[in-house]
């Protein structure tokens, strides 16, 4: 029986386990705490090690029972408008405000799929805006802007 090494996928765990170790490393420098009260840096360690396990097994599987994988075409336009909406989010959060930028936001990242209709985007959009201002500014009690001044509300 021949062995198949993928060395895409050997690559892409290697690359999970850096960013793991490096957030579990990073999370050092904080207080870790007692499972009952956790420190700053519990929650860091915690999916830095997670990261770097998943990534730890599929270097393994790549290198074990690694299948070749054929990969289509890559869909820039998709990336393109999710990186757009990403620093769109980021960089108008605090003048928009959370309600308008996360509706934009998710309006974009709807529309990155090319057969979405106009419609169902905007459905979309607005219940991924309520079910975020809901969890973020509801639930976690972000003290984020429901609407920024550069709207004169």
């Amino acid at each position: 029986m021949e062995r198949r090494r993928s060395l895409p996928d050997v690559l892409a765990g290697g690359i999970f386990v850096l960013i793991g170790g490096a957030f579990a490393a990073g999370s050092l420098g904080h207080e870790l705490g007692t499972p009952l009260r956790m420190g700053p840096g519990a929650f860091p360690l915690l999916v830095g090690a997670i990261t770097a396990a998943l990534g730890l097994a599929i270097v393994v599987k790549g290198l074990v029972a690694g299948g070749v994988a054929a990969f289509g075409p890559v869909p820039w336009r998709a990336v393109a408008v999710i990186v757009l909406a990403v620093l769109f989010f980021g960089s108008t959060v605090r003048g928009l405000g959370f309600v308008p930028t996360s509706a934009v936001t998710a309006l974009l990242t709807t529309l990155a799929a090319r057969r979405v209709r106009p419609l169902a985007a905007a459905a979309v959009a607005a219940g991924l805006t309520a079910a975020a201002t809901l969890i973020f500014v509801v639930g976690l009690q972000l003290r984020i802007p429901l609407w920024g001044p550069w709207l004169g509300l």
